[in-house]
């Protein structure tokens, strides 16, 4: 039985990579029902573009910048509300889907049609794994290799190219508005694989658009990035307290095994860098977020 997409798309002034992402979109072998681009707020520019579309998208235009985290949940809400389709793929606007992306995700879907996630294989330009995107296998011990051929059970993953089922949107709700950056999708994926095991597809490959292939490092990012880990840790306060004993705690030794390293290194601006680390995991003590539900059209 063919199953019908609703394709998300997330926004904010990077135009020439949106263009190339929708483009993409619409060169899919197996064609995607309906693409709901979220702009948040960007410039007039991307408006003009987005409205000239016309029935090509469906275009959901925010009045203010609500992050990722914000851009996602009107998206997949939109998707629920709007649409009969039966799965939501969401992704960032630097994120260039191959033509048999949503052909591989779909076939493995009718392999193993109880699932709580589809993740893609997410590489950089060069072709290597994108260092952001890394899958997080259920045994963390393990690395995916980069040649991995069988899909594989994950404990979570990004909102760069992943597939979701009616049903389980319409069990564990939207992604959470509050969170505004950083950890968004780790939490959400995390909810949706309590409900039924989230894989990673190695054959449904994109693109990931980035600048640089570089991680996120608290101790190595500049000066314009530092204000942002207030989110990272804030959010993660959160969603590690919904883990199990092992995970919860190791993820604090990690958090730990972070503070220090920055405390004993030679880094620029460390004072600064230990005061947004300790002021986001503060915040994120009493960080109980609500979680929202869509209503199921």
């Amino acid at each position: 039985m063919t199953k019908t997409v609703s394709a998300v798309v997330v926004t904010y002034n990077r135009l020439a990579l949106l263009k190339e992402v929708i483009q993409s979109l619409q060169n899919q072998i197996v064609p995607v029902d309906h693409i709901i681009v979220v702009d948040n707020a960007s410039e007039q520019d991307t408006k003009d573009y987005l409205e000239s579309l016309g029935s090509q998208i469906e275009y959901l235009r925010l009045e203010e910048n609500l992050g990722g985290a914000g851009g996602f949940n009107r998206g997949i809400r939109y998707f629920m509300e709007n649409t009969n389709d039966d799965m939501v793929w969401v992704m960032d606007d630097d994120t260039v889907v191959h033509p048999d992306t949503l052909q591989n995700l779909l076939a493995f879907a009718e392999e193993e049609p109880n699932f709580g996630f589809l993740a893609s294989d997410v590489r950089w330009t060069d072709g290597h794994r994108a260092k952001m995107n890394q899958p997080a296998p259920m045994n963390r011990l393990k690395v995916i290799p980069e040649d991995q051929v069988e899909p594989i059970q994950l404990q979570n993953a990004t909102f760069v190219s992943l597939l979701l089922r009616r049903q389980i949107v319409s069990q564990i709700g939207l992604p959470i508005t509050d969170f505004f950056i950083w950890g968004d999708d780790i939490e959400y994926t995390e909810r949706a694989g309590r409900v039924a095991p989230g894989y990673f597809v190695p054959s449904a490959k994109v693109t990931h658009k980035m600048a640089s292939n570089v991680g996120s490092s608290l101790l190595n990012d500049g000066p314009n990035r530092t204000p942002r880990y207030f989110y990272s840790y804030r959010n993660k306060e959160y969603y590690i307290r919904k883990r199990g004993w092992y995970r919860r705690n190791r993820a604090k030794a990690r958090i730990l095994a972070e503070y220090w390293q920055i405390k004993l290194s030679n880094t620029e601006r460390k004072e600064e860098k230990l005061a947004t680390m300790k002021k986001g995991i503060k915040a994120g003590k009493k960080f109980n977020p609500v979680i929202e539900f869509a209503n199921n059209k």
